[in-house]
């Protein structure tokens, strides 16, 4: 009976990703660490879920696309937090599948959140008509790109999860990697693009004072810059798996222990680093002071009174028109601002 399964019993003690035994200490030190770094991926999504939840932060466009750009991440990182390595079968080629789609999934939002804010700020066009088209990419193309290899067969083990095997490199490099770094290389070349123009048209707005357009400024400042972080932390988060899946190439049956601890060290952060990202924001942080903390709650669970977003665009600012209500000069009362929405009261004598 023993002698029917000593072949399955030992690549099943096997640890595919160092050649050594599955209770040798590199084995047991990269699956923890896989484990660890897509646990805190998982945190940082919920975290930011939990926000746009409490905080409402779900309705333009851009707020929409942070939204499905977290939940892609999330799924993301549950792909990372699954099992151990999986051996070659269905269960491995589901979760080459699930990471790959995932992966190319929060990439394309990262993306076309680039491409929303350069349509707005350097076109100058509005792409409220474009949330289908936007969803039809991001969840449409990784579809295609994770069903590829597996049509092909090509997934199976590779390291400290599944994903395409070494016999396949060149599909390794084409269905990620070149893409990957054309892709942020197209992103920084963006935002550089959409920072010079931000910067010419702060310079350019000159004259007299006009609260609107310092308004303005003082947004569109603030929205470029935590938005300009996306592309050098994935460029951050893929130099190791990179260098790893180029050593691989080369060395196949030697894999390297220090660069596949760096690998999974970085490779599952992307969750994380979108929530550092998020973070950056400070508006946000203000909002989750802890009296703001407890007003969102009160509304969210207990008060039917709702708390909305302040929209600064709805009001318009003019100049000060001078009313003469008296007959005295110095009684003279200046309207500051008005809204569309906001009627001014006559005052009596």
């Amino acid at each position: 009976m023993d002698s029917q399964n000593p072949k399955s019993t030992s690549n099943e003690s096997r640890c595919v990703f160092v050649n050594t035994d599955s209770d040798d200490y590199q084995c047991v030190v990269i699956l923890r660490v896989k484990r660890a770094t897509g646990t805190f991926s998982l945190v940082g999504c919920i975290f930011m879920l939990f926000v746009i939840w409490l905080l409402r932060r779900y309705h333009s466009l851009a707020q929409k696309m942070i939204l499905s750009l977290t939940v892609a991440a999330f799924f993301d990182s549950v792909a990372y937090v699954m099992g151990d390595a999986h051996p070659e079968g269905a269960l491995c080629d589901f979760q080459a599948c699930w990471l790959t789609y995932f992966d190319w999934s929060a990439l394309a939002w990262v993306c076309l959140i680039t491409v929303n804010l350069y349509l707005n700020l350097v076109r100058e066009i509005s792409t409220n008509r474009y949330e289908m088209l936007y969803h039809l990419m991001a969840w449409g193309v990784p579809l295609v790109m994770a069903s590829l290899p597996l049509l092909k067969g090509y997934y199976g083990p590779a390291g400290a999860w599944c994903w395409i095997t070494d016999d396949h490199v060149a599909w390794r490099f084409g269905i990620w990697y070149v893409p990957l770094f054309s892709l942020i290389f197209l992103m920084i070349c963006c935002y550089a693009r959409i920072i010079c123009v931000a910067n010419a048209r702060m310079q350019s707005w000159l004259g007299t004072f006009n609260p609107e357009r310092e308004r303005r400024k003082l947004s569109l400042a603030e929205e470029i810059k935590p938005l300009k972080w996306y592309p050098s932390v994935y460029l951050l988060v893929s130099i190791f798996p990179l260098i790893n899946r180029l050593h691989n190439a080369f060395y196949p049956q030697g894999p390297s222990f220090p660069l596949t601890l760096l690998h999974v060290l970085s490779a599952p952060l992307h969750g994380l680093a979108n929530a550092f990202v998020f973070g950056l924001d400070r508006d946000w942080w203000s909002l989750l002071s802890p009296t703001g903390m407890q007003l969102a709650l009160q509304s969210r669970l207990c008060d039917r009174t709702r708390i909305g977003e302040y929209h600064p665009g709805a009001v318009r600012y003019t100049q000060a028109d001078l009313v003469d209500l008296s007959d005295d000069d110095d009684d003279d009362t200046n309207v500051l601002f008005y809204s569309p929405d906001m009627t001014l009261k006559d005052r009596g004598p």
